[in-house]
């Protein structure tokens, strides 16, 4: 799994000369040295040489070392997984169990592990033969990778020579997901099922909490470190994190203490459901719509259309439910709508505010509260965290109705609320695990956490926000908005940290695998006709400098990296962009069902055949496969 940059274990070779040939020197390399009465000079520390040779024997026969355990492979009905890979950071980080399908050699000697995710990365680009198709041969175990040539040829097909140089082994994998679908590789890497122990101890944990609280709403109130971390808008008295900007306003309370996010069921505070919906408008998206539910009476004590401060470029009919002829109808300002929710929430005791991913109609409103209920937090996604379930789909799951089915109608704020209402109603029904799935799920990172006393520090280093989603947990998350900035984010945290994860996205970028994704009001834009886009890819020549860069940047990393440091490469998936296209075609199909369209009288293009659904088998398949390198760096 090495070439000559991860170097062979280190081998300390020894040299025994006869006494009349040894040198006398005045200081030795360990420590000084003392002179008897005839001016010859006294080694004392030629015992402690030997000790140091001997030591740095045992050292470099104990070096760390991979080897694929092929016969393990050959047993599997898939090729290694994603969560594989996991498991494989967790056992040389935290001491978790070994794998079965690769042999780690004295893997406590491992200083520190650096695991980089590189999608866009395929067997033609790095020079390897094809995956055998024969029924005969195994397409799961690892493949050897070539070496570099010599003297690479102008036509030659580009290439990444750290790749082909560093590792002599590409090991097969396979992406998460279903028959139709491929699931979110980041998401299967970062979270992984909890320990046994672990477990035990979490349901101990629940059912002594349910015992000890009696049923009500507040147990659910979101705290601090939940609101920061799901991109609420905080109150100055509460956190620092959030700058107001000009035009926000902020809930006043009486008193700012422990009582705030866990008052007394005594306060008896009142809970309203709150949903609200956009238009856009020359300026970006604005307020078109608020209402507000009390939670007790399940009265609507507040509905109300605003009306746009400037020109409306789009009503977002599909999904506001906000027409031009509605919204000619409103009177209603932004600032009078904001100053009365802003009155209904000062109330004392500080109502609570109840809603649906809560932070984007706060937002909306430009207003920062602390008492806050998510449903789309107490309530959990069938895939675990973080992802977060949709409305509709926990209304139809746990209450049994369905909303949000009005076609190009839109939402209706008011069902919305609603449905939030319900929602909570039955989780203080039932108790806290109610509507949880995956509830022994847990970061890769909390893992580490617990592992060696708790001194696993770890960094991820990634585009976007990476603390706001799959590195909440890590000790360090590093924002970067280009691969250069990853390389030098893993750089500076080589040191402190003894986990580091970097995910770069140009190649993927530069062939076409990076597109636009869905926001919660609006799609994402309709993908390409398929000879414009799957189909479609960069020549050689296009390739080689985005490639030339990679390896620059890869090279540039592994230099900085110290010895016995475990680099953990992998590409996640192939070309994800057709089967991306046939599920947006067979979305578009079904949804002209569901609005009452007959197959008749749609066109040819947009039906959906038996044979369509075999090709998406197959492309998703092909979508799912990727490549995994493992190697050490030598002392």
């Amino acid at each position: 799994m090495k070439r000559a940059q991860m170097s062979s274990p280190d081998q300390t070779q020894s040299t025994s000369q006869p006494a009349s040939k040894r040198q006398k020197v005045d200081m030795d390399a360990n420590g000084p040295n003392t002179q008897d009465d005839e001016g010859w000079t006294k080694v004392e520390k030629r015992k402690a040489k030997k000790q140091k040779k001997q030591a740095e024997g045992k050292l470099g026969a104990s070096a760390p070392k991979f080897m694929y355990s092929k016969g393990e492979i050959l047993k599997r009905r898939d090729a290694v997984g994603i969560n594989d890979i996991r498991e494989l950071v967790l056992h040389l980080a935290a001491d978790g169990p070994p794998p079965s399908w690769v042999r780690v050699e004295n893997p406590r000697s491992v200083t520190k592990v650096v695991a980089l995710l590189i999608p866009g990365l395929t067997p033609d680009i790095l020079g390897l033969p094809p995956l055998p198709t024969s029924a005969t041969a195994n397409p799961n175990v690892p493949i050897a990778v070539p070496l570099p040539p010599a003297m690479p040829s102008e036509d030659a097909a580009p290439g990444v020579h750290f790749i082909s140089s560093t590792f002599t082994n590409a090991c097969p994998t396979r992406a998460p997901g279903d028959q139709t679908r491929m699931h979110s590789v980041l998401n299967a890497f970062f979270q992984g099922p909890v320990t046994g122990e672990e477990k035990k101890r979490r349901l101990t944990e629940r059912l002594t909490s349910e015992r000890a609280q009696e049923k009500s709403p507040l147990r659910y109130l979101l705290t601090t470190e939940q609101m920061i971390e799901n991109g609420y808008p905080m109150p100055s008295y509460m956190s620092e994190t959030f700058e107001t900007p000009p035009g926000w306003v902020e809930t006043k309370v009486a008193s700012v203490d422990d009582s705030l996010l866990s008052p007394a069921t005594s306060d008896n505070p009142r809970i309203y459901a709150m949903d609200c919906e956009m238009c856009m408008t020359e300026e970006g998206k604005q307020l078109a719509r608020v209402c507000l539910i009390d939670y007790a009476s399940g009265i609507v004590v507040y509905d109300q259309l605003v009306k746009p401060g400037k020109p409306v470029v789009d009503y977002l009919t599909r999904w506001s439910g906000i027409t031009e002829e509605a919204l000619k109808k409103a009177t209603a300002t932004f600032e009078d709508v904001q100053s009365h929710i802003l009155s209904v929430l000062s109330a004392t005791p500080t109502p609570v505010l109840l809603g649906h991913s809560l932070e984007s109609d706060l937002n909306a409103l430009k207003i920062c509260h602390p008492r806050c209920i998510d449903t789309a937090i107490i309530f959990h996604h069938p895939r675990g965290r973080p992802l977060k379930p949709g409305l509709a789909w926990l209304t139809k799951k746990w209450c049994g109705r369905e909303i949000q089915n009005r076609g190009e109608g839109g939402h209706d704020p008011e069902e919305d609320a609603r449905a939030c209402l319900d929602l909570l109603r039955k989780k203080v029904e039932n108790g806290p695990g109610f509507g949880e799935f995956k509830v022994d799920m847990e970061s890769i990172f909390e893992r580490m956490s617990r592992a060696r006393g708790g001194t696993v520090k770890s960094a991820v280093v990634d585009h976007g926000n990476p603390s706001a989603w799959h590195g909440q947990k890590a000790t360090t998350c590093v924002a970067c908005k280009t691969d250069d900035e990853v390389v030098d984010g893993l750089i500076r945290a080589v040191d402190s940290h003894q986990f580091l994860f970097g995910r770069f996205t140009a190649l993927a970028d530069a062939r076409g695998w990076i597109t636009a994704k869905a926001t919660g009001d609006e799609p994402a834009p309709a993908p390409p006709p398929s000879t414009a886009s799957s189909s479609s890819e960069p020549s050689p020549a296009e390739l080689r400098p985005v490639l030339a860069t990679l390896d620059a940047q890869l090279h540039k990393l592994f230099a900085a990296l110290p010895p016995r440091t475990a680099l953990v490469l992998f590409t996640g998936h192939s070309d994800p962009r057709r089967m991306s296209e046939l599920n947006a075609r067979k979305a578009a199909f079904e949804s002209a069902l569901r609005m009452g369209k007959n197959v008749e009288e749609l066109g040819k293009e947009c039906r959906w055949t038996s044979a369509d659904g075999r090709e998406l088998e197959e492309e998703v398949e092909k979508a799912k496969r990727g490549l995994l390198f493992l190697g050490i760096k030598g002392a």
